[in-house]
């Protein structure tokens, strides 16, 4: 039986950890968790915010992911709109799901990512 969703995985182009550092820390606000040696070895980084995780793990030949994405859940989406706003990420509102503010935006090597929240 599914309990829950331990974790969501994007990958990344090779050399890449600096700006996915830089964005998810300093722009979304998360924190880095470190990697087990055996996995770090491999590249990439991983972080979370609350019960949110997001691993980046590095993929040669990389393509973003603009379509699958993770939709995230924010207290505030307005603020934290302006917040990546200010920060230079991109930020297209979407109004078609109802009983909810959302926008999309991409993270430093184009992921897409939904950030959402309930309104009614």
């Amino acid at each position: 039986m599914l309990a829950a969703v331990d974790h969501v995985q994007l990958a990344a182009p090779p050399g890449s950890e600096e700006r996915l550092r830089a964005y998810y820390v300093d722009v979304l606000g998360m924190i880095e968790t470190p990697k087990p040696p055996t996995l770090a070895a491999r590249g990439g980084c991983w972080f979370e915010a609350g019960d949110v995780r997001l691993h980046l793990g590095i993929e040669d030949g990389f393509r973003p992911a603009r379509k699958a994405h993770p939709g995230l859940r924010v207290t505030g989406v307005e603020a934290y709109a302006a917040r990546l706003a200010a920060h230079g990420a991109p930020v297209t509102w979407d109004d078609n799901l109802p009983d909810h503010r959302r926008f999309y935006s991409e993270d430093p090597v184009g992921n897409r990512l939904e950030f959402l929240e309930s309104v009614g």
